[in-house]
């Protein structure tokens, strides 16, 4: 009996990613198509019921490949259903920081005619205000995408400096 449970607890979290790992391949995930086809595949399993935050990063994958579709109908609906699953994640748990850095990043690179940069300065505001609660990994990984965003005046880098 011990044995089985034993296999069924290393299986769960054998198929769970390592939010390290997926947090270190994001961040180089735009670019190659590779890249993001490997990311893609990395979360494939995750499902909605699973932590939010690699629901997130599972949502970013989906707008991430919405980019190699190569039929525009192809392109838009999985843009839709990337950013639908990212809404809703965010609004299912809209105090979670890396949420909100996760739309930034999307926000703020995808081309102005798909409407979908409407959140950029509330995720910016939000991350400049909750900053100083993270716990030391959290706020290493927010600094390293705050210093190279686009959205964030030089000015407005100077607090995690």
């Amino acid at each position: 009996m011990k044995l089985l449970l034993t296999l069924l607890l290393w299986v769960n979290f054998a198929g769970t990613p390592d939010l390290a790992a997926i947090r270190k391949m994001y961040t180089g995930v735009t670019k190659s198509e590779s890249n993001a086809k490997e990311f893609s595949a990395k979360l494939a399993d995750v499902s909605n019921n699973d932590d939010k935050t690699l629901v997130a990063y599972k949502a970013a994958s989906i707008l991430l490949d919405s980019k190699f579709e190569k039929k525009l109908n192809d392109k838009i609906a999985r843009f839709k259903e990337g950013a639908k699953l990212l809404e809703s994640t965010i609004k299912s748990e809209s105090n979670n920081i890396e949420l909100r850095l996760i739309r930034l990043s999307i926000q703020e690179n995808v081309p102005g005619i798909t409407g979908y940069k409407k959140n950029i300065k509330e995720d910016k505001k939000y991350i400049t205000d909750h900053y100083a609660e993270q716990n030391n990994a959290l706020k290493e990984y927010l600094k390293d995408f705050i210093l190279q965003s686009k959205s964030f005046s030089e000015k407005e880098k100077q607090f995690v400096k």
